[in-house]
């Protein structure tokens, strides 16, 4: 037998046989996942800083912290969330119980990206455990250091009964998406998530796709620049510009352009010295074909600062280009790296018609020193997240959901999101065996006043009045 198809059986049949539906069953699963993390943090630092030269004060900050904190949420909320939820009755309804019961799915797939190699896999790992799932993981295969810790370690914290990690390359992938699911989770690019929706389609698998775009950042007159060249550059080139949700060119006017090119260089050469080559807090290109990708993107517009590579040690400084034209790939594709684009506009409607033209973003910011300016973007575009006048520390918060709209993806997890993205929603009504004279209003022959009672009982105004 194929491993994979005697795998997924396996998990199928744990599922089966009610072993992931109790409290006590998940909430231990996210008790041994922290102790995971909590474990083999050096073996997870020496990975991340392997795979991405990820600081171990990046890796904390945006890897393991958030992990944690998912887990830790969804341990004190757990009985919380699983509880039926009630509903609201109508007249014809009053004697019955109407409530929603979130049930799991069945067996989930999750396949993770390389760029937070940990933290993109384990935190919707989270919510499907939560929700009472069996998991099959795929992580990439191009982070391969955390791959192999994660095969190689997470499963001997959880039921290998009901979880299982599976590796590969895209041919692998691909053989893996013709077993039916009953449910999957992509993160990746859009390219990729068309293959992963198509597959899905064939068996009705629902999906949950978390997918990139080219983010746009508009930046006002009215701003203080140094305050925004110091915001931009952080998350522009936090984990060498690999973040889903990092901007990928800001709108401004000439005017403001001039202003804050000096301020880039100016917080650039602060947070990353003048050899930003030797800091230690900037990461590195994932692999040599996503370097020589951004390397012909260097060629796009002007380089007006940055612009060095070194191909030995997948190395590219922090950039920004001018003068680039629209039709150029730098403003066609996403660029997932150290490079950021300054495109002039000549006013805010300018700005918001050349967001709208565009696909919707996963991610939008707006700066300004006007409340009014960074609402105007707010509600004249649509993204799957907006930080006015911040970054993506927004990803901190759990109480807000990560998801595209579009074709940035669909579907939202983080926190209770995570869960109920892996729960069916059962909507339940039940009602009392006997009191059938109370029902005889409701069966045909419908006389004149049967009606005009069934009509009124019917009518949501006539509870509110009750």
């Amino acid at each position: 037998m194929d491993p994979v198809e005697d795998t997924l059986r396996r998990l199928r049949e744990a599922f089966g046989s009610g072993r992931t539906r109790p409290a006590e069953f998940r909430a231990a699963q996210l008790q041994g996942l922290g102790r995971f993390l909590q474990d083999n943090r050096q073996l997870l630092l020496d990975a991340l800083a392997q795979d991405l030269h990820k600081s171990a004060f990046e890796a904390d900050m945006s890897e393991f912290i958030l992990c944690q904190n998912e887990v830790h949420l969804a341990l004190r909320s757990l009985h919380t969330w699983m509880k039926d939820e009630p509903v609201a009755t109508n007249l014809l309804t009053k004697l019955h119980s109407a409530f929603i019961r979130k049930e799991p799915f069945g067996l989930v797939l999750i396949i993770a990206p390389w760029n937070y190699p940990l933290n993109l896999t384990l935190v919707p790992l989270v919510g499907a455990i939560a929700a009472g799932n069996c998991v099959v993981l795929k992580p990439s295969e191009i982070s391969k250091g955390t791959e192999k810790v994660l095969a190689e370690v997470l499963p001997r914290y959880l039921d290998q009964s009901c979880f299982a990690v599976v590796l590969g390359g895209p041919e692998d992938t691909g053989r893996l998406l013709e077993h039916r699911f009953d449910h999957i989770l992509f993160t990746g690019s859009p390219r990729v998530g068309k293959i992963v929706m198509a597959a899905a389609a064939k068996h009705l698998t629902p999906v949950t796709l978390e997918l990139g775009g080219k983010n746009p950042c508009y930046v006002d007159d009215d701003c203080d620049p140094q305050t925004v060249a110091n915001r931009v550059t952080w998350f522009r080139y936090f984990n060498a510009g690999q973040t889903c949700v990092a901007p990928d060119y800001v709108l401004c006017s000439p005017e403001t352009r001039e202003r804050l090119l000096p301020a880039l260089q100016n917080a650039i050469t602060r947070f990353y010295g003048d050899d930003p080559q030797s800091s230690p807090n900037l990461g590195r290109i994932i692999s040599q074909k996503h370097f020589k990708r951004l390397q012909g993107l260097l060629g796009c517009g002007r380089v007006a600062i940055g612009g060095q590579s070194d191909e030995s040690e997948l190395y590219i400084a922090p950039t920004v280009l001018v003068d680039v034209q629209e039709t150029e790939p730098v403003m066609q594709e996403e660029i997932f790296g150290p490079i950021l684009p300054l495109v002039t506009v000549r006013s805010l409607d300018e700005a918001i018609d050349f967001i709208n033209r565009r696909e919707k973003p996963l991610a939008l910011y707006a700066f300004s020193n006007s409340s009014q300016v960074v609402n105007q973007v707010l509600e004249g575009t649509s993204s799957g997240s907006f930080g006015g006048n911040e970054g993506f520390i927004y990803m901190t918060l759990p109480s807000l959901p990560l998801g595209g709209v579009g074709h940035s993806g669909m579907g939202r997890y983080h926190g209770k999101f995570s869960f109920d993205t892996f729960s069916h929603h059962r909507a339940c009504l039940l009602s009392p065996s006997g009191l059938e004279r109370l029902n005889r209003i409701r069966y045909p022959p419908y006389g004149h006043w049967s009606q005009k009672l069934i009509r009124w009982a019917l009518d949501s105004q006539s509870c509110t009045l009750l």
